[in-house]
């Protein structure tokens, strides 16, 4: 069967077959297949991803493997859940399909402060790594504001990033192996615990990043960091992207410490959170364009805090009109994160706010600021987007300051010019957030073809039928036709 003919039948039917429910309850237990009011729970970050109906919660990469089986008998598509924390409609369903949680798969099952490793299963969430490592002062060198909902293996999935990527890269940089149902109910098992590995093809990576569309991940080995010693938190004023980012470059280069974090608020998303909060300090008022804030680990809390004073009477130097406050304790430091990671205000002041995630070299953020602040501004008058994001990689979160979703043609107009040159620059339309339901145009029209070709190539070894995740990432409605004239397949 091809992929066409497969996707043709599918959408077809119209509800899950009954003897395919029956079959789910006696492999897992019936309170673990969920339906209807039942299956009502927290649909997360969109409104769609609880629309099949139909929610099967396997405990062990074996009950998966049954799952998977027992659908890909019946033809039913399967949507992996972790967390539901994502915003580009990785997770969404539909009647026909089964959801898959892994929120049953929540253990951790080894951690070793010794390998600094943990082994994990996918439902686990990062805040529970996170305290677990801790209690052996180790991290998962990875961090983000939906740390108590976002999972492993979620994030593995999405090839996560957050506000550490720029020193202990992504989540494909952290893992070290990972175990995975295929398509035919098959297990992948890699759980490596070791950094170098060179025994051929390193195939975990084909799983990191495919948002479910490949196989579902079921356990991941995670390498660890220490924790440091002592923290220390400062916001930082600027007049410009070019301050900022000499800022980050001085802290790189310290006498004492390492650079954490170094994130970014333009000046209309921290007035919006500030206010939202009721937060301000005497004399650091919030009229420079840009805000840095910035995390260093080290030691000795003083020194690190002596290390900000040296950073800002340097940064003054060059910049004059450059303010700055040093955390003085922890519940001030908490208050300056606050700042960063209250994006939900943004969405209660703009009911479903159009947001978008790309990365752009260090070297044109200035450029690519002003240039989307103008195109963005001929779209539609007074759009003005509120911009934030993690600096020292590049990584800028983009959300309108209007309510969503937006028209069709205003839609593909701000992509026009959020999107346009982006790879020819040497960045990418999605950083962090992967490529969903919502972000399938952007990737065929940004992709180089060969690229686009060889994915295809790997989903139809690995998905012939598409019943992993479809509509994801790479539907055949959106692809370009092959090398002879004819539709890819994918």
């Amino acid at each position: 069967m091809t992929s066409a003919t497969a996707r043709a039948e599918r959408r077809e039917q119209t509800a899950v077959p009954a003897a395919l429910v029956l079959a789910m309850r006696s492999a897992i237990g019936a309170q673990h297949v969920r339906t209807g009011v039942a299956a009502a729970i927290d649909p997360g970050t969109h409104p769609d991803n609880l629309a099949a109906g139909i929610v099967a919660s396997p405990a062990s990469t074996e009950e998966v493997s049954a799952i998977v089986r027992l659908c890909r008998s019946h033809g039913v598509p399967l949507v992996p859940q972790g967390g539901r924390t994502g915003l580009v409609g990785g997770s969404v369903s539909q009647p026909g399909e089964v959801v898959l949680s892994l929120d049953r798969m929540n253990r951790i099952e080894r951690l070793d402060p010794v390998e600094r490793t943990a082994v994990v299963q996918a439902g686990v969430t990062l805040e529970t790594l996170q305290a677990a490592a801790l209690e052996h002062r180790l991290e998962p060198g990875i961090d983000l504001a939906a740390r108590g909902s976002a999972t492993i293996g979620g994030m593995v999935s999405t090839n996560a990033g957050g506000v550490m990527a720029f020193r202990n890269g992504v989540m494909r940089h952290r893992v070290l192996g990972l175990e995975a149902v295929l398509a035919d109910g098959t297990i992948y098992s890699d759980l490596t615990r070791v950094v170098k590995n060179s025994a051929g093809y390193d195939l975990k990576h084909l799983f990191i990043g495919a948002e479910g569309t490949l196989g579902i991940v079921t356990r991941v080995v995670m390498k660890l960091e220490p924790v440091p010693l002592a923290t220390a938190t400062a916001l930082f004023g600027l007049p410009s992207v070019t301050a900022a980012l000499d800022l980050i470059r001085l802290a790189l280069d310290g006498e004492a410490g390492q650079l954490r974090a170094a994130e970014a608020l333009w000046q209309p998303y921290i007035q919006l959170t500030a206010s939202a909060q009721d937060w301000s300090e005497p004399g650091f008022d919030l009229d420079l364009p840009v805000y840095l804030l910035m995390s260093l680990g080290g030691a000795r809390e003083g020194e690190l805090r002596e290390e900000f004073e040296r950073l800002f009477a340097e940064i003054m130097e060059r910049f004059d009109e450059a303010t700055g406050i040093v955390a003085s304790s922890q519940r001030q430091e908490e208050a300056l994160w606050r700042l960063r990671e209250d994006t939900d205000v943004l969405y209660r002041t703009h009911k479903t706010a159009p947001s978008y995630d790309v990365s752009v070299p260090l070297s044109e953020i200035d450029r690519y600021v002003a240039r989307i602040a103008s195109g963005l501004a001929a779209v539609e008058a007074g759009l003005n987007p509120y911009l934030f994001g993690h600096l020292a990689d590049g990584n800028l979160h983009i959300v309108l300051n209007r309510a969503g979703p937006l028209p069709e043609a205003m839609s593909a107009a701000v992509e026009q010019v959020l999107y346009t040159g982006l790879t020819e620059i040497g960045g990418s339309f999605s950083a962090e957030h992967g490529v969903g339901s919502k972000r399938i145009h952007a990737l065929a029209a940004t992709a180089d073809p060969t690229k686009l070709n060889l994915m295809m190539r790997v989903k139809d070894t690995l998905d012939s039928h598409v019943l992993m995740n479809p509509g994801k990432v790479l539907p055949l409605a959106s692809l370009p036709a092959n090398e002879h004239g004819g539709q890819a397949h994918a």
